[in-house]
C-alpha cells in the first residue's frame, strides 16, 4: 500500500472521493442494468458490471497518466488539440451514431469503442480559455483581439456541437462565461457575447424550422423537453414520472441494495437516470451522501486552487473541475424533475466510457496542478505548442 502511495501525487482527498465513487458505483449499475438485459435484451447483468469496472481501471490509468504531466504543457496542448477537435466534431455529425432513429450524430466509433466528441471538445475549450485569460490577466483586455483569439474558435467548437447536443453547448457556453468573469474579462463585453450567443441560437432555430430536413427532430426534440417539463404526457415525461416513483418509494432508508422495482421500467437507468436508483435502493439518506461527496470534491477543488502558485494553475483547475460538480447536480435535478431532461451523465457513477475518461482526464489535470511544485507564469504561457509537441515526440 505503501508503494502504491509514493506513486500518486496530489490531493489525496481528491484521489479518496474518486475511488469511494468509483467503488459505489458498481452496486447501482450492476443493479440498473437489469433494464438492459431483460427489457432491451443486451447482454448480461454481469457483462455489464464488468464493462463498467473495466472503463473504471482505464479511468484511474488516464487519471495516473495525465496527473504525472506537468499541467504547463496543457496549456500549449489546447492549441494543438482545437482543430484536432473542430475535425472529429465534423467527422460526428456526418458519421456519428444516432439513437431511436434521431438525428443526434454524438459518437463516433474508435477500435468498436463509442466515443463521444463533445465530452472532450468541452474540455480542451475549458484549458483554451483558462491559457487565454492567464496571458491576458495583466493588460487591458482588447475586445476585437479577443474575438480573433478566443471567441472565434469557442464560437466555431460550440455551433459544432450545438446540433447534436444542446445541453453540453450550453453547459459549456455558461462555464466559459463563468470562468470569462472570475478571470476578470470585462463584464459588459461578457453582456454582448451573451446576447450575441442568444441571437446565434435563435438564428439557427429558425433555420432548421425553415430547413426540417437538413437537421430532422433536433429542434422539436429540444422543445418537447421543455414542455414535458411543465406538463405531463410523452417519452421524457415517462422517465420523469418513473423517477420521481423510484425516489418517492426509497423513503429515508431505501428499500435495499438490489431491490429496485422502478429499474425494470426507467430507461437509462444505468446512466442518466441512475441517481434514482440510488435513492430508491439507498433512500434519501444514500442520496444526501452521493450529494455530500460531490460537494466535498468540489470544496477541495477551491482548496487546490488556493494553493496554487500560478493563475493559470488556479483558472485551470476552475475551468476543468467545476463542471464535473455541475454536471452532477443537472443530473440529480433531472432525476428529481427541477430541471428538463438533458442526457447528461452522473460523473464517476453512471456507466459510460466517454464519460468516465474524460472526467478521469480532468481530474488528472486538477491533480496534476495539486502536485505541482511553485512555477511562474512565464514558464507555462510561454510555451510554444510546437516545442511541447517535439518533446512529446522526444
Amino acid at each position: 500500500m505503501k508503494t502504491i502511495l509514493q506513486h500518486i501525487q496530489g490531493d489525496k482527498t481528491i484521489w479518496a472521493i474518486v475511488a469511494v465513487l468509483a467503488i459505489f458505483s458498481f452496486m447501482p449499475v450492476y443493479s440498473a442494468s437489469t433494464n438492459l438485459v431483460y427489457v432491451v435484451g443486451s447482454g448480461s447483468t454481469l457483462g455489464h458490471l464488468v464493462k463498467h469496472i473495466v472503463l473504471l481501471i482505464m479511468g484511474f490509468a488516464v487519471i495516473y497518466g495525465v496527473h504525472k504531466v506537468p499541467y504547463r504543457y496543457f496549456s500549449g496542448g489546447s492549441v494543438l488539440m482545437l482543430p484536432v477537435v473542430a475535425v472529429l466534431l465534423i467527422f460526428t455529425l456526418a458519421q456519428g451514431t444516432t439513437i431511436g432513429g434521431a438525428n443526434a450524430s454524438r459518437w463516433i466509433r474508435i477500435g468498436g469503442i463509442g466515443f463521444q466528441t463533445s465530452t472532450l471538445a468541452g474540455l480542451v475549450l475549458m484549458i483554451y480559455v483558462a491559457r487565454y485569460l492567464a496571458k491576458n490577466k495583466e493588460k487591458a483586455i482588447n475586445f476585437k483581439e479577443s474575438v480573433l483569439q478566443l471567441w472565434l474558435p469557442v464560437t466555431l467548437i460550440l455551433l459544432l456541437i450545438l446540433p447534436a447536443n444542446f445541453s453540453t453547448t450550453a453547459i459549456i457556453f455558461v462555464m466559459i462565461l463563468m470562468m470569462m468573469f472570475i478571470g476578470g474579462y470585462p463584464i459588459k463585453y461578457l453582456a454582448f457575447i451573451l446576447g450575441a450567443g442568444i441571437l446565434l441560437l435563435s438564428i439557427f432555430i429558425l433555420t432548421v424550422k425553415a430547413f426540417p430536413d437538413a437537421m430532422p427532430n433536433r429542434v422539436q426534440t429540444w422543445e418537447s423537453r421543455i414542455e414535458n417539463f411543465s406538463k405531463e404526457g410523452g417519452k421524457d415525461a415517462y422517465q420523469v414520472e418513473k423517477a420521481k416513483i423510484a425516489i418517492a418509494t426509497g423513503g429515508i432508508f431505501g428499500v435495499g441494495p438490489g431491490k429496485s422495482v422502478q429499474k425494470n421500467f426507467l430507461p437509462q437507468s444505468t446512466s442518466d437516470f441512475i441517481f434514482a436508483i440510488i435513492v430508491e435502493e439507498y433512500g434519501l439518506l444514500g442520496g444526501f451522501v452521493i450529494v455530500f461527496i460531490y460537494f466535498l470534491l468540489l470544496f477541495r477543488i477551491f482548496v487546490v486552487i488556493n494553493k496554487t502558485t500560478t493563475i493559470f494553475g488556479a483558472l485551470l483547475v476552475l475551468g476543468v473541475g467545476v463542471p464535473i460538480v455541475f454536471q452532477a447536480i443537472i443530473n440529480m435535478a433531472v432525476a428529481s424533475n427541477l430541471f428538463p431532461v438533458t442526457g447528461q451523465t452522473l460523473p464517476l457513477i453512471s456507466s459510460g466510457g466517454t464519460s468516465i475518461w474524460m472526467t478521469c482526464f480532468a481530474l488528472g489535470i486538477i491533480l496534476s496542478v495539486s502536485a505541482s511544485k511553485e512555477e511562474t507564469e512565464y514558464d507555462i504561457l510561454d510555451d510554444n505548442p510546437l516545442d511541447i509537441l517535439h518533446e512529446t515526440i522526444d
